[in-house]
C-alpha cells in the first residue's frame, strides 16, 4: 500500500511534466479550428476539410487501448517519450505538407503519438494520487482541456493573420520537446518485472480494423457514397465482423487489450456510455462552430477563436470546482447527473442560432453547455478509476477514454457528413442564383469578398445547416441521465494499492 504523502516537490514536478503533455495533445485538436478553412483553401481541399480532424481523432482512438494496457504491463515512462517523438514526427508532417492528402497524412501520425498523452498522464496520476484525493488533480487536469481549448483557436487564428498557417504545427514541437524533457527527469522508471507479459497483437489488429471501417462508413455515408451504396454498407459489415471477432479474441487472450470483465461493473458501463453520448455531441457540433461565426457573423479568425472563450470558462469553473468538491466531501454522483441536464439545456440554446443572433447571446449559451459539461468531464473517469485495482487502472482509464474517443469521431463523422449534405443542398436550390460561386471554393475569408446577395444567401446556408443539428444530441444527453441515476455511489479509495501484476485483480 502507498497513500499519497509523497514529497509534495516530487509530485509537483511529475504533475507539470503531466499537464504539459496534455496540453500539447488537446492544443493539437483545438488549434487548427480556426485555421482550417484557411488551410484547405490554399492546399484545395474544402470537401476534405473535416478529415483533418477525423484522421487526428481516429488514429488516437485505435492507440488509446494500446497504451493504456501496455502502460499497466511495462510500464508508463517510456511509452509516454514514445508518444510525445511520434507526436512530434506527426507535427512536422503537417507544418511541411505540400497537399491535403500530406496533411492528413501527418494528423494520422499526430493522433498514434497523441492518443496516448491524455491517457498515460491520468494513469500516471492514479500511480501516485489515492482516488480521495484524486478529484482535485482530475479538475485541474480537465482546465487544461478548458485553457487549450481557447489558446488554440487564438494561435490558430494569429499564425494564419501574422505568419502563416503552417506555423501553428512548428509551435506544437517545442512544446513536445518541453514534455519529453520534463518525463525523462521526474518520471520514475518503472519497477523491473521477471516474467515477459503477451502483448494482445491480435486484438489490438482486429480493433484499429473495427475502428476504421466504422469511422470511414460514418464519414464516406451521405457524402462520397449515399448510405446504402455497396461500399458504405460493406464497411458497416466489417466494422461488425471485427467486433464480433475481437469479442472471441478477447476472451481467450491472456492479457486482452481491453478485458471483458470491466464490463462486468455497472459504473464502467454508465460512465463510459454517457461520457460517449457528452463526446458525440461535443465534437460533433462544437467543432464547426469556429468557421461558423466567421461564415455567418464575419468575425476574423482570431475573433471566432474567442467565441470559444465562453464555453470554455464554463468547464473551467466547474472542473475545477467538482474536482475539489469531490475530494473534500467524497460525494460525486450528483456531478454527472447535473452535467448531463445543463449540457441538454446548452445544446436546445444552441439550436436557436441564427444570422440574427447577438454575439453576447451565443456567447451566453455556450457558457451554459460548458457548464455542465465540466461537471462530468473529468469526475467520470475518477469513478471509474476507483472501481479497478491499480494493478489494470490504466487499462480500466483507457478503455473508458477509448470509448469516449468513439464518441468524438463518430460525432464529428456523423455530424460532419449530415452538415455538409445539408449545406450542399441547400447551396445547390440557392447558388445558381449567384454567378461565379464554387462550394470548394468557400471559405470565410473568400466569403467576405463576395457582393450582396451570395454572401448572405451562404451566410444563411450555413446558420440553417448546422443550428438544428443541436437538437439532434438532447435525446442522447437525456439517456445519459438517466443512465447516471442508476450510479451506485462508492466511497473514494485514500489508498494507492500497488500490489499483484495486471491479471492478478478480481473485478
Amino acid at each position: 500500500m502507498e497513500d499519497a504523502k509523497r514529497p509534495s516537490r516530487g509530485v509537483a514536478a511529475v504533475f507539470a511534466g503531466l499537464l504539459l503533455a496534455m496540453f500539447v495533445s488537446t492544443l493539437s485538436e483545438t488549434v487548427t479550428a480556426t485555421a482550417l478553412p484557411t488551410i484547405v483553401g490554399d492546399l484545395g481541399g474544402v470537401d476534405h476539410m473535416q478529415w483533418v480532424t477525423t484522421a487526428y481523432i481516429l488514429a488516437s482512438t485505435v492507440m488509446m487501448p494500446v497504451y493504456g494496457k501496455l502502460g499497466d504491463l511495462f510500464g508508463r515512462k517510456r511509452l509516454f517519450i514514445v508518444a510525445l517523438s511520434v507526436f512530434v514526427a506527426g507535427s512536422a508532417t503537417c507544418g511541411l505538407a505540400p497537399s491535403m492528402d500530406g496533411l492528413i497524412a501527418g494528423r494520422a501520425v499526430e493522433g498514434l503519438g497523441g492518443g496516448g498523452l491524455i491517457i498515460l498522464a491520468q494513469a500516471t496520476i492514479a500511480d501516485i494520487i489515492p482516488p480521495r484525493q484524486r478529484g482535485k488533480y482530475m479538475g485541474v487536469m480537465g482546465s487544461v482541456f478548458a485553457v487549450s481549448t481557447v489558446v488554440g483557436p487564438l494561435l490558430g487564428g494569429w499564425f494564419v493573420q501574422v505568419t502563416g498557417w503552417r506555423w501553428l504545427f512548428a509551435f506544437n514541437i517545442p512544446l513536445a520537446l518541453a514534455a519529453i524533457a520534463a518525463v525523462a527527469v521526474f518520471l520514475e522508471k518503472p519497477a523491473p518485472r521477471a516474467d515477459r507479459p503477451p502483448v494482445d497483437v491480435a486484438g489490438m489488429a482486429v480493433l484499429a480494423v473495427a475502428v476504421a471501417s466504422l469511422v470511414l462508413a460514418t464519414a464516406w455515408g451521405g457524402t462520397l457514397f449515399s448510405w446504402t451504396s455497396p461500399e458504405v454498407l460493406g464497411l458497416f459489415v466489417l466494422s461488425l465482423a471485427a467486433a464480433v471477432t475481437f469479442v472471441l479474441v478477447e476472451r481467450r487472450a491472456s492479457e486482452p487489450v481491453i478485458p471483458l470483465k470491466l464490463f462486468r461493473n455497472r459504473n464502467f458501463v454508465v460512465c463510459t456510455a454517457t461520457g460517449m453520448f457528452i463526446m458525440l455531441g461535443m465534437m460533433g457540433t462544437v467543432s464547426y462552430l469556429p468557421t461558423y461565426f466567421q461564415i455567418v457573423d464575419g468575425l476574423a479568425p482570431e475573433q471566432a477563436g474567442l467565441m470559444t472563450f465562453p464555453m470554455m470558462a464554463g468547464v473551467l469553473a466547474t472542473a475545477v470546482a467538482a474536482g475539489f468538491l469531490a475530494t473534500r466531501t467524497g460525494r460525486y454522483k450528483w456531478m454527472p447527473v447535473a452535467s448531463c441536464a445543463v449540457a441538454a439545456v446548452g445544446f436546445v440554446l444552441l439550436s436557436r442560432l441564427s444570422p440574427d443572433t447577438p454575439l453576447p447571446v451565443a456567447g451566453a449559451f455556450l457558457f451554459v453547455l460548458g457548464f455542465g459539461i465540466g461537471l462530468g468531464q473529468q469526475i467520470l473517469v475518477l469513478i471509474v478509476q476507483n472501481e479497478f485495482p491499480h494493478a489494470i487502472v490504466g487499462t480500466a482509464t483507457a478503455a473508458n477514454n477509448f470509448f469516449r474517443q468513439i464518441g468524438s469521431t463518430l460525432g464529428a463523422s456523423l455530424v460532419g457528413a449530415l452538415f455538409t449534405s445539408r449545406l450542399a443542398a441547400d447551396l445547390a436550390a440557392q447558388l445558381p442564383r449567384v454567378d461565379n460561386v464554387n462550394m470548394n471554393r468557400i471559405t470565410p475569408e473568400y466569403v467576405q469578398h463576395l457582393a450582396e446577395p451570395a454572401r448572405s444567401l451562404i451566410a444563411t446556408a450555413y446558420s440553417d445547416a448546422l443550428a438544428p443539428i443541436f437538437l439532434y444530441v438532447v435525446p442522447l444527453l437525456v439517456v445519459g441521465f438517466a443512465l447516471m441515476l442508476t450510479l451506485k455511489e462508492h466511497p473514494l479509495a485514500t489508498s494507492v494499492d500497488h500490489g499483484g501484476h495486471p491479471g492478478d485483480e478480481s473485478l
